[in-house]
C-alpha cells in the first residue's frame, strides 16, 4: 500500500487518482481490458478494497468523462511525497506501454504531467525506461 491511512480515508482522492489513470488509458482512444486490469491492480495497491474496486472505477470514469482538463486529477497528486508520485507515474507508464507502444498523445500527456507534478525530466525518463524494459521482459517470458 502506497499511502498513509489518512489519505486512504479520503476516497475522493483515490477516485481522482483512478480518474487520472483512466484518462491515460483512454487518451489513445483504445481503452483495453489490459489497461483496466492495470488500473484495478494499482488502485487495489493504493488501498481500495477488492470489493470496492469496480465502484471506484465506475465513479472515476464519470469524473474523467465530465472533466476537460487533467488539472482536476493532478491537484490531488501534486502534494504527495516523491516516492508516491513515482508509484503513480509507474502505473501511468504501465498503462501506456500495455499495448507495447506510446503514441504522441500519450507522450504529450506524460510530459504535461511531469511539469504539473514537479517530476524532473531525468526521473520521468528513468521511470519510462524501467517500465518499457519490464514490459519487454514480460513479453519474452
Amino acid at each position: 500500500m502506497f499511502f498513509k491511512k489518512e489519505e486512504i480515508k479520503n476516497y475522493n482522492f483515490l477516485t481522482k487518482v483512478c480518474a487520472l489513470l483512466i484518462h491515460a488509458a483512454k487518451i489513445d482512444e483504445n481503452y483495453t481490458d489490459k489497461e483496466e486490469e492495470i488500473i484495478k491492480k494499482t488502485i487495489n495497491e493504493l488501498g481500495i478494497e477488492n470489493e470496492d474496486v469496480s465502484k471506484t472505477i465506475e465513479e472515476a470514469k464519470i469524473i474523467e468523462e465530465s472533466s476537460n482538463q487533467i488539472l482536476d486529477f493532478t491537484r490531488e497528486v501534486k502534494g504527495l511525497s516523491e516516492q508516491d508520485k513515482i508509484k503513480i507515474i509507474e502505473a501511468l507508464w504501465s498503462i501506456i506501454y500495455s499495448n507495447k507502444d506510446a503514441d504522441i498523445y500519450e507522450t504529450n500527456l506524460m510530459r504535461r504531467l511531469a511539469g504539473l507534478l514537479y517530476i524532473d525530466n531525468k526521473t520521468m525518463g528513468d521511470i519510462k525506461e524501467k517500465i518499457k524494459k519490464k514490459i519487454q521482459n514480460d513479453i519474452h517470458r
